[in-house]
């Protein structure tokens, strides 16, 4: 400094080469901790340190250029810190402009919102900047609007590019938006598709907020897109990031004279402002109070408070339900029929028998007439009471009709959540008017419209391997549960195989192996928990060697929740068939799978898929020490 005050030439490339160096090899925290607040403090109002401070990271070596400006960009306190630090590098330097337009934002997903804002602040605070801001906001819809970066990129890196997005949109300006508000558009509705395509609930949300932000953006006066979707605090977090946050300085204290000057200069204005208030209140005119006297204000209410609401009696007969539900105009005798139909059902067995499967189809089909709380699930209960009174002849009926024409896939997922409860209820000991244990719960599934069946089978799997887990304790013993056969033993063929039988035939409104893969994944999860259910049944086997063979047939599926289900099936197979009959007959298959698994391990970008591919390696593991054999 003292050289160029005196108008003397100097150098800092040697520092700068020193930098460079250090934070190559792997001191970056520990000189830049210490560097960038110096320089901070010495660039506020100093302008010759600044020009030392751009001198200075201009000369680095393009091979420790990117650890240095991404040291920069993490440390700064703010975007207008870093653009005194940095000044217009990134126009003048290849290296650092791919690092900070392409690389950050578009290869690397790992950095905070607050880096975020600090980088896209950069960029959006000099003219000479604004345009790589805007050709970043192109790439950045760009990848947000593939279909294959939202299909083969894990849902962090969909967050990280939808935050990126928000904030790049905070700071366009009006012109900016005139000049592409078409490209945004065509954008946006490419985006919103592959997004609203995803299985999974995160990426659809990420689309929705997304869309809607660019919506109100480029339709200020017009109408905006607007979803449905669950406001938690992360999608608040996200879209506070499309408001833009002024840039920290320290605002300096007035002195005290002055504040209680302003003080008392504004508390008049508001006694004058109540003043006018309480002055300008109307006084109503003669004719409006007349008015009031002539009111029905007088006249006393009749007492109903001891009325009581007249309820329509539902059907006793199982036949007089059918009729209802077919064709009665009684619409308060047609919601008294559907709320009691599952325990009459439950209390006429035989009767439900003989009728079975029509009742079956016409619950199938059930549309509701008026709007009743509950009645997706009074529905699913009812079928799955039919189903569990009569299992054999309506598994045959629902399981047919699952790949048959003309259904819409809302009655498709219906069809493999009744099935799949069902099997639950079936595959449960009865109490047989035994009180059962308070704390000894059965597990449960619930599969809800739009629930993430797979929650639902990790869920089963954690607690079979708790019951599997032995523990030694001196306290009280716990009562004895409920036991009794297992009525799905019998009937597990009849759920199973017709529903892994024709998953690969489309056909003309049902694809599975195509646009419908939201269908595939719920099918994939069913048969996973149909697997488990089945556990010690004569047919168990035979099940586990035609799932592992579905699973080998989709085992490269691009979608994560499909891949998600073929690997909680490989869990259900192996905790499900006996192990001498999986090293017996699924040796070949099992060998296959286990190489599977290691790539999966390895190469999966999404996170869940890796941590179920290493509990069924971890699984095979304990199968080869228990029977102490040679590794297959």
């Amino acid at each position: 400094v003292c050289f160029i005050l005196g108008g003397l030439d100097c150098s800092i490339s040697f520092v700068s080469h020193v930098l460079g160096k250090v934070c190559i090899h792997g001191r970056q925290k520990e000189i830049l901790s210490v560097l960038v607040p110096h320089l901070t403090d010495l660039t506020k109002s100093d302008c010759i340190w600044q020009r030392i401070c751009w001198r200075l990271v201009e000369c680095v070596p393009d091979r420790c250029m990117e650890v240095v400006v991404l040291g920069f960009v993490q440390r700064a306190p703010g975007a207008d810190v870093l653009s005194r630090l940095l000044g217009n590098l990134v126009v003048k330097n290849k290296k650092a402009r791919f690092v900070v337009t392409q690389k950050m934002l578009l290869l690397q997903y790992g950095h905070s919102a607050m880096v975020l804002q600090n980088l896209l602040g950069y960029l959006a605070l000099d003219s000479l900047r604004r345009a790589l801001l805007i050709q970043v906001l192109k790439d950045l819809l760009e990848t947000w609007g593939s279909s294959s970066a939202v299909k083969h990129s894990p849902p962090e890196q969909q967050q990280y590019i939808s935050q990126a997005i928000l904030i790049c949109l905070s700071h366009l300006r009006e012109q900016e938006i005139e000049s592409c508000r078409q490209e945004l558009l065509t954008s946006m509705m490419e985006g919103v598709k592959c997004h609203l395509d995803s299985n999974l609930p995160q990426i659809r949300r990420l689309g929705m907020i997304v869309a809607e932000s660019i919506s109100s953006k480029i339709n200020t006066d017009g109408p905006v897109l607007k979803f449905q979707y669950e406001e938690d605090d992360e999608a608040k977090e996200l879209k506070s990031l499309l408001v833009q946050t002024p840039p920290s300085c320290v605002v300096p204290s007035l002195p005290d004279e002055s504040r209680n000057e302003k003080a008392d200069a504004a508390v008049p204005v508001v006694l004058e402002s109540n003043k006018k208030s309480h002055t300008a209140a109307p006084v109503k005119p003669d004719e409006e109070s007349d008015a009031e006297l002539d009111s029905d204000d007088d006249l006393i209410s009749y007492d109903m408070s001891e009325d009581k609401e007249l309820k329509t009696k539902a059907p006793v007969y199982i036949r007089d339900c059918i009729e209802v539900l077919t064709g009665s105009e009684d619409v308060d005798k047609w919601e008294a029929t559907v709320k009691a139909l599952e325990s009459l059902v439950q209390k006429n067995p035989a009767a439900t028998r003989e009728v079975s499967v029509e009742l079956a189809k016409i619950l199938l089909h059930l549309e509701e007439k008026t709007c009743i709380e509950g009645f997706v699930e009074f529905r699913q209960r009812a079928q799955v009471a039919v189903l569990t009174t009569d299992p054999i002849p309506v598994a045959k009926y629902l399981t047919s009709q699952f790949y048959s024409l003309n259904y819409s896939l809302r009655q498709r997922v219906d069809i493999l959540d009744v099935l799949v409860l069902a099997a639950q209820e079936l595959s449960c000991p009865k109490s047989h008017g035994k009180t059962r244990h308070s704390g000894a719960q059965k597990p449960y599934i619930q599969l809800l419209p739009g629930s993430d069946s797979s929650k639902d089978w990790r869920r089963i799997v954690d607690e079979r391997i708790k019951n599997k887990t032995r523990r030694f304790t001196t306290g009280q013993s716990p009562m004895e549960q409920a036991s009794g056969p297992n009525e799905f033993s019998s009937v597990a063929g009849h759920f199973f195989f017709p529903l892994i039988q024709h998953f690969d035939r489309p056909l003309t409104t049902f694809d599975l192996l195509g646009e419908d893969h939201f269908v595939l994944g719920r099918l994939v999860h069913a048969l996973a928990i149909l697997m488990y259910l089945a556990v010690n049944t004569v047919a168990v086997t035979a099940m586990g060697k035609a799932l592992l063979e579905f699973v080998w047939a989709l085992r490269f599926h691009t979608d994560s929740y499909v891949r998600q289900g073929l690997l909680s099936c490989i869990s259900s197979v192996l905790l499900g068939v006996p192990a001498e009959r999986l090293l017996e007959e699924l040796t070949e298959e099992l060998l296959e799978t286990q190489s599977w698994l290691g790539d999966v391990v390895e190469k999966d970008p999404d996170g869940d898929c890796r941590r179920l591919a290493l509990q069924n390696l971890l699984l095979m593991e304990n199968l080869k020490k228990k029977l102490k054999i040679v590794p297959y």
